[in-house]
């Protein structure tokens, strides 16, 4: 299942695979540890099919580990510190039958939950002997969901020779993101470089340090990485490329990162928990027009919705029904405008709101918000108004000394001449805390 990982690791022993807590680990490091692992699962018994749940973040050893797992056939269901509060349920709900749990400087520990998976996606992956893959959602519109993958689906894509990257680790071990980043850097012999500190001078910090060329991340944070000025602070020569997805950029911020770092390509992915990540092309770096999909994707639009068709779908969830339709299509609830092959995505159907029947995107008004002066951050979301069903309501974070009143004032100023009337958000928050997760997403609900 993995021998043209392997191929890929002996042609490239001497050459850095892993850099965690400074320290390098080359690619024979991780062939002996692939091959470590491989005598502990079968020295422990652990059956093909198993159910192993992963307690780790990346780390040289976790990702060997993985990549055995994977070997053995098994359903690996990864789970960072992000979701510590969840891992209970989570164990539960994916039916996990095994244990391994990072401890200590990278040791782990492996442990029998005593319980038999049957369900019936795991059920379909024994009969033809694939491994699975188990993430979770983020649950911000309600329960989490677990979507179950055929890891030899999301395998197919990496047999293609890509660029070869020195990358930053960015997103996590239990994310599709993090996944992509991971098996993507390892099968083109590049080089994964896991950060602890995950704030705009830890991973300026760590891109001059050991000479990153590209970072998957999201808008929300390179929005920060702008105001922190960490930019002014480290020397990023090396870098060539930022990619960016998980939730919609602002032409803001996307107009002002290019300004700050004029020399690294902006690039938008595009991907979904259930789907996986598409192939993607921006329009150019400055442009929020992107064209996804290639091979093994279709795509449609309904209604201003996007579907998607994909080889690499997931069985389904563990947890919820099925929420494919006809003859395979996913409802990724993104609206979308279309211009020729290029689509812009405005942001999910979910969080439209409705005031009085006009209908209002919640970027459109963000994006007209962070040009004003001292504007740091804002998150647009709706509230129940009992005259036209939903209003517009803004979370701001600022730098001036403005009380809230006279921010409102200012703002609806501002933005007189720049949105309708309905669009000018009746409710104003001036905040101080962050409106981002862990995973450095924009929370509005």
């Amino acid at each position: 299942m993995i021998d043209f990982l392997l191929n890929k690791f002996e042609e490239n022993k001497s050459q850095d695979a892993i850099i965690w807590k400074g320290s390098s680990y080359d690619y024979a490091w991780l062939i002996d540890r692939i091959s470590f692992w491989r005598q502990t699962i079968a020295s422990k018994e652990i059956r093909a099919g198993s159910v192993a749940i992963l307690e780790a973040d990346f780390s040289p050893d976790a990702i060997a580990l993985f990549l055995a797992l994977l070997e053995h056939t098994c359903v690996i269901v990864p789970l960072t510190k992000s979701v510590e509060n969840k891992k209970r349920e989570f164990i539960e709900i994916a039916q996990g039958e095994v244990a391994f749990k990072t401890v200590d400087n990278d040791n782990i520990e492996i442990s029998e939950i005593g319980r038999r998976a049957d369900h019936e996606h795991y059920l379909s992956l024994r009969a033809k002997n694939h491994p699975g893959l188990v993430l979770f959602s983020s649950g911000s519109t309600g329960k989490s969901k677990a979507a179950v993958h055929d890891l030899s689906k999301l395998l197919e894509k990496f047999k293609v020779p890509r660029h070869r990257w020195r990358t930053i680790a960015f997103l996590l071990f239990d994310h599709i993101g993090g996944i992509n980043t991971l098996l993507y850097t390892l099968s083109n012999g590049g080089c994964l470089i896991i950060v602890d500190d995950r704030t705009p001078d830890g991973i300026l910090r760590s891109i001059e340090e050991f000479r990153a060329e590209l970072l998957p991340t999201s808008p929300t944070f390179i929005n920060l990485i702008i105001l922190s000025e960490a930019h002014r602070r480290y020397d990023l020569s090396s870098l060539k490329i930022i990619t960016y997805g998980t939730e919609p950029m602002l032409e803001t911020t996307l107009r002002r990162i290019n300004k700050i770092l004029p020399c690294v390509s902006l690039q938008q992915t595009y991907g979904l928990t259930e789907l996986g990540i598409l192939r993607s092309k921006s329009k150019s770096a400055d442009s929020l027009w992107v064209k996804i999909g290639g091979d093994g994707f279709d795509t449609k639009i309904i209604d201003g919705v996007l579907w998607i068709r994909a080889n690499s779908a997931m069985l389904g969830y563990l947890n919820a029904p099925s929420p494919f339709g006809e003859e395979g299509w996913f409802n990724t609830g993104d609206m979308v405008e279309r211009e020729d092959d290029y689509v812009r995505i405005l942001g999910r159907k979910s969080e439209m709101i409705n005031v009085g029947g006009e209908k209002v995107h919640p970027t459109e008004i963000e994006n007209v918000i962070q040009m004003m002066e001292g504007v740091e951050d804002v998150t647009v979301k709706s509230e129940p108004n009992p005259i036209v069903g939903q209003m517009v309501v803004a979370q701001v974070k600022i730098s001036t000394n403005e009380t809230g009143a006279e921010f409102k004032k200012r703002l609806r100023a501002f933005c007189k001449d720049k949105l309708a009337n309905y669009k000018i958000p009746q409710k104003v928050t001036i905040i101080s805390s962050p409106t981002h997760g862990d995973r450095y997403k924009k929370m509005r609900q």
